[in-house]
């Protein structure tokens, strides 16, 4: 028995003798994955006390920066054969070796490739990710048939799981979800109706209820679902007596809700926008700024979204109207509509909707994220100024708090008021986060599909590519283009940006920027995303299959088809207009300012000569 615990002891040791030497070793960290001809990074540890290391690859020989038992190989290129990988000392002993699969640089672009293209031919986002997700993750194994095994569980276990356990994407759901079921409470206990009656003792003339309605539009601007259906529903009485046609209804409808929804800085889409933004940043060096900051910036820039909310207003301001517009207000004017009562109860037993019930919440949300990004953003200097202050702020953390504490004080009112009992506020809550259950999944599968394309370096083979050959200044007008054809097919903004920001933002980082760090072209920047954000809101305005322009016509009662016949050569205009004074001369670094007063004035030049009155 003691010669079989001492042979039991003496394994025991030798394996952990074993154990100790191979942690000693120095070992490779590579790219799971390599692109023939794409420079990647090799980093190495336990170096121990070793000098003068190369690192060998595809022929080549690299150094080894050394720096506190640690090193790293930078710019490392394997062109054919195996990406085999071997570290060596200067006299050609080899202390480590590994090796990964190695691709054709336009393999990459696959997965993005694959998404487009089933989004475009059948018409669904998520589907359109997910095949793009899958075919990113089996390539990480390599261009094989093991890799689609392999890959399809990597896309929950790995990328899927890896995207919604990122402090950074929950606080974006967890503040959207917020603020989807604060939308919900204030809907349910009147306040949104109540706001809706405010609007509504303007309205006397055609004129002021095309306006009222725009106003009503751009005043609801936390949720373009909410927007649709609460604007459609409650104005449409008012219109129908003002003999207001229902395609022009369906137009303010539609033109004032994802814009509106998109250009504000507390909505449901913001965390969305700033998601995907900040995703794009993880991996690219020299680009200072937060994803928030870049957005802000980008503002101005959304030429589409700003002048199709003006071009709202100059026709509800002039009364012109051209092409099918026209002929649906002129046989607007000849119906003889029954007079409607305005129905806004929301509520059984309380036909009194309140305002304040909406406002002060919403007052709440606004004012609280201020104060929120501001608190997070000072550090305790007192030579900050303002806008570093914000620069510096948390807006997620902020965004947090004030959703949380605006739906606290929306179901304390109703409950304090019994505007609502407690199960009914609860349900309600729930009911409005349904509405972001969609979003949630695209954002998930959009955030797992960047994080397959970096493992398989797609940013980086599209900067080695195009980052000489492509003119900067024509990259806003491109990006434009690409995202409003894909959203017409596909009918959703939402899914489109999910898919081109990503892309977007390190391939328009590469071209303005031969070495990084580079700030004379961050307008192009700036430009490049906001033209993402504009041409997927043109997209979902003129396509059918849209859902917002879906919903506009429900809650229009508008026929579905002429809705979309009458607002399309509204949206064209105001895109050509975008495009050749806003997008173009961005490009080349014409103030946003200066393309949006041109770009307001032609509109108004356009509908005085070629509008008339209905």
């Amino acid at each position: 028995m003691g010669r079989i615990i001492g042979f039991v002891a003496l394994i025991g040791i030798s394996l952990f003798s074993l154990a100790s030497a191979q942690a000693d070793e120095p070992t490779l960290a590579a790219p799971k994955v390599a692109l023939s001809g794409i420079g990647f990074e090799v980093t190495v540890t336990n170096i121990g006390e070793a000098h003068d290391l190369i690192l060998v690859a595809g022929g080549r020989t690299y150094p080894v920066i050394q720096t506190e038992g640690a090193g790293i190989v930078k710019g490392v290129k394997i062109t054919e054969g195996p990406a085999l990988l071997s570290l060596q000392t200067g006299l050609g002993e080899e202390l480590a070796r590994s090796s990964m699969p190695l691709l054709p640089g336009w393999l990459s672009l696959l997965p993005s490739f694959l998404a487009i293209i089933v989004a475009l031919i059948f018409r669904q986002v998520i589907p359109a990710l997910f095949v793009g997700l899958w075919s990113g993750a089996a390539l990480s194994y390599g261009f094989s048939l093991d890799g689609l095994w392999y890959g399809f569980f990597d896309i929950f276990s790995v990328y899927i799981l890896a995207a919604l356990t990122d402090g950074g994407h929950v606080s974006i759901i967890v503040f959207s979800l917020l603020i989807a079921g604060l939308v919900g409470v204030i809907t349910q206990n009147g306040g949104m109706m109540g706001v809706v009656e405010m609007v509504a003792k303007f309205a006397h003339t055609r004129r002021r209820g095309q306006l009222s309605t725009a106003f009503l539009g751009t005043a609801i601007f936390f949720d373009d679902y909410a927007n649709t259906l609460v604007v459609g529903n409650a104005m449409r009485p008012i219109t129908d007596r003002l003999k207001v046609s229902r395609e022009k209804l369906a137009y303010i409808v539609d033109s004032t809700a994802a814009p509106v929804a998109s250009l504000a800085l507390i909505t449901t889409w913001i965390g969305f926008q700033v998601g995907l933004i900040d995703q794009a940043l993880q991996n690219i060096e020299g680009l200072e700024g937060s994803a928030y900051t870049i957005f802000l910036n980008s503002i101005p820039y959304a030429f589409y979204s700003i002048l199709a909310l003006f071009f709202v207003y100059l026709v509800g301001l002039t009364g012109r109207d051209f092409g099918p517009m026209l002929e649906a207000e002129k046989r607007a004017m000849g119906l003889d509509h029954e007079e409607v009562e305005l129905d806004v109860t929301f509520i059984d037993g309380d036909p009194k909707p309140k305002a304040r019930f909406a406002l002060i919440p919403l007052a709440i949300l606004l004012g609280g994220t201020f104060i929120g990004i501001y608190v997070t953003g000072r550090n305790g200097a007192s030579d900050q100024s303002f806008q570093d202050i914000v620069g510096a702020g948390d807006p997620y953390l902020a965004m947090i708090w004030a959703s949380a504490l605006a739906v606290l004080v929306a179901i304390m009112m109703s409950l304090a008021t019994k505007r609502l009992a407690l199960g009914e506020a609860m349900d309600a809550l729930v009911e409005g986060m349904k509405t972001l259950v969609f979003a949630v999944l695209v954002l998930a599968l959009a955030w797992a599909l960047a994080g397959a394309n970096e493992t398989i370096h797609t940013a980086d083979y599209l900067s080695a590519m195009l980052a000489g050959s492509l003119s900067p200044a024509l990259l806003p007008v491109m990006i434009f283009l690409i995202s409003a054809v894909m959203a017409f097919a596909t009918g959703s903004s939402w899914g489109v940006m999910g898919i081109v920001i990503p892309l977007a933002v390190p391939l328009t980082w590469a071209v303005i920027s031969g070495s990084p760090g580079d700030a004379t072209a961050l307008h192009i920047l700036y430009a490049s995303v906001a033209a993402v954000l504009s041409g997927a809101v043109w997209g979902d305005h003129c396509s059918p299959i849209s859902d917002t322009t879906i919903l506009s016509s429900m809650a229009s009662h508008c026929d579905h088809i002429e809705h979309v016949r009458t607002q399309l050569p509204y949206a064209m205009v105001v895109a050509l207009v975008a495009i050749i004074f806003g997008s173009l001369p961005a490009g080349f670094g014409v103030p946003a300012y200066l393309s949006l007063l041109f770009g307001g004035f032609f509109l108004w030049a356009f509908l005085h000569f070629f509008g008339k009155h209905s």
